[in-house]
């Protein structure tokens, strides 16, 4: 499960990457054309950056959460079934303590 989760946020990271590498490409494109300044298309880009990152790191956080509840409650699942597991063993070791041993027959042997 853990490597699902990696994969998972490694590709949000790749896939920002990506994104980044397009932004910057058309912004140059932009600045080629006449149509932006470089400047301007560097604050542009810096802003994008940031929003994107900002973004990244919110989801970050919420999948964070979302997965440690996941296992908290995968936890206490297991902590139940543990306990409903100790109580059946001691109710059948006190049923098994609790018959008598049987009697010895005439050679001795049960």
């Amino acid at each position: 499960m853990f490597e699902i989760i990696k994969k998972t946020l490694l590709a949000g990271v790749g896939a920002a990457v990506v994104t980044k590498e397009k932004v910057q490409d058309a912004l140059d494109d932009y600045v080629r054309q006449g149509k932006l300044k470089a400047d301007d298309a560097r604050i542009i880009a810096e802003k994008i950056a940031e929003r994107g990152k900002r973004e990244f790191d919110e989801l970050s956080q919420q999948a964070s959460a979302k997965a440690a509840d996941l296992f908290n409650r995968h936890d206490s699942a297991v902590a139940a079934r543990l306990a409903a597991l100790e109580a059946r063993v001691s109710a059948l070791e006190a049923a098994a303590n609790a018959v008598p041993p049987p009697a010895p027959t005439r050679n001795g042997e049960p």
